[in-house]
């Protein structure tokens, strides 16, 4: 599933490829991608519009027009790619904008779990992005720890809650609390001080590295470069990694390095 490194390079993609660019087509090829809007409505918005300056929250993508704005979610396989017009169209693209100079940039998407939306003002957006927490590339210290001291329930399930903080998902949350040392099975009432700023600067580490890479790499190095192993080791210690679900996700874990307390 994409997080907030894979949204944040989907929203580098669509600057480099369409800031300034004025949508001359919208050529939506599967509407079941569309939320709450229609193909006409949908290009009678766009057309003759310039993409502005894309803002990511989280995993949302807002793709501003300097009128209504195209909200991009990418759900489980969801991904833009840059190409040209001419480029031959791949099964699972599913809304092409064609711009000016021939470029074209296209939601790819396998399983369309989520998809686009129109928002045509700031209550639109503020409607679509109720209830989502701070995100996690830009909360502070002190507001991150306050709203994860006031959830219940486990640590890892608290990380992963976009109401607690957006931006994050399985792969980030297994590979921050591995670096933080911390079980996710822990409460997350229950840690302590110190606890949370280590875990606060694990979770700022991890997200810079994963950025610049666009992904949350599978590097040796990382946690996230063994989870998938046929005998997974920890890469630090080399304990066999421990498996197990938690909300419905596989979460993967160290009991050497992420003792109970």
């Amino acid at each position: 599933m994409p997080e907030l490194p894979d949204v944040e390079g989907f929203r580098q993609v669509l600057e480099s490829c369409a800031k300034g660019r004025i949508i001359r087509r919208v050529e939506v090829r599967d509407p079941g991608v569309l939320h709450g809007v229609d193909t006409r409505r949908l290009r009678d918005a766009l057309e003759g519009r310039r993409f502005g300056t894309p803002e990511r929250r989280g995993k949302w993508l807002l793709a501003r027009t300097g009128g209504p704005t195209l909200v991009l979610h990418f759900g489980m396989t969801g991904r833009l790619v840059c190409g040209h017009a001419d480029d031959p169209v791949e099964p699972h693209d599913r809304v092409l904008f064609t711009l000016g100079g021939g470029r074209q940039l296209r939601f790819r998407d396998q399983r369309k779990l989520q998809g686009l939306w129109l928002a045509h003002d700031e209550s639109d957006i503020d409607r679509l992005l109720k209830g989502q927490g701070p995100d996690a590339l830009a909360v502070d210290r002190a507001e991150f720890e306050q709203v994860l001291s006031a959830r219940r329930g486990r640590l890892k399930t608290a990380l992963t809650d976009q109401s607690v903080v957006a931006g994050l998902g399985n792969l980030l949350a297994d590979e921050i609390l591995w670096r933080a040392r911390l079980r996710p099975d822990r409460g997350a009432r229950d840690l302590s001080e110190e606890d949370r700023r280590r875990l606060y600067g694990e979770m700022r580490r991890t997200l810079r590295s994963s950025v610049t890479a666009g992904c949350v790499p599978p590097r040796d190095s990382w946690l996230t470069g063994h989870r998938d192993d046929r005998d997974p080791r920890c890469p630090r210690c080399g304990t066999q990694l421990r498996r197990s679900r938690m909300a419905g996700r596989g979460t993967v874990w160290c009991p050497r390095c992420q003792p109970e307390r």
